[in-house]
């Protein structure tokens, strides 16, 4: 005895890997992908925007001329700054070895300057300051310059 045909019971493949997968995902709209893509162009723009302005914001910057090295415990680093007339200002310069490593570090005062007689104003001001090191220095730097405030204390 033969038994009836069984119906054929699995379902189309689409639906079993449906079953197993889940359904697949609905794309975005036209119109959302524009206005996506239109503000990630402008939180970019505005990130551009606030690089390039908060340098300006800051009234010191500082320039790296020249080093020169005098003996194996000292430096000589040159350097120049430019800040608002009137301003003064602290410097962080650095001795370096061979490998990058700091063998000297020096905190200087730059001392305010009369606007009158120099010729952009007062703003620039080049510095040539000693530093006592370690060991013999291959390079001198400027780690950083800041406003000092009234009371000798750095901001």
């Amino acid at each position: 005895m033969t038994s009836p045909d069984q119906q054929d019971s699995s379902a189309p493949a689409d639906t079993s890997l449906a079953n197993r997968y889940g359904t697949q995902k609905r794309s975005l709209p036209p119109r959302t992908k524009r206005i996506v893509a239109g503000a990630a162009l402008a939180a970019g723009i505005g990130f551009m925007a606030w690089v390039s302005t908060s340098s300006a914001v800051n009234g010191v910057t500082f320039k790296d001329i020249g080093y020169s090295t005098v003996d194996a415990t000292l430096a000589e680093v040159d350097f120049q700054v430019t800040r608002d007339p009137g301003t003064r200002v602290k410097c962080a310069v650095k001795a370096l070895d061979s490998k990058y490593a700091v063998v000297g570090w020096k905190v200087v005062e730059v001392p305010a300057t009369a606007a009158e007689g120099a010729p952009d104003g007062g703003r620039t001001v080049a510095q040539r300051v000693t530093v006592r090191t370690e060991s013999l220095s291959v390079s001198g730097v400027v780690d950083s310059c800041w406003e000092a405030d009234d009371k000798g204390h750095s901001m």
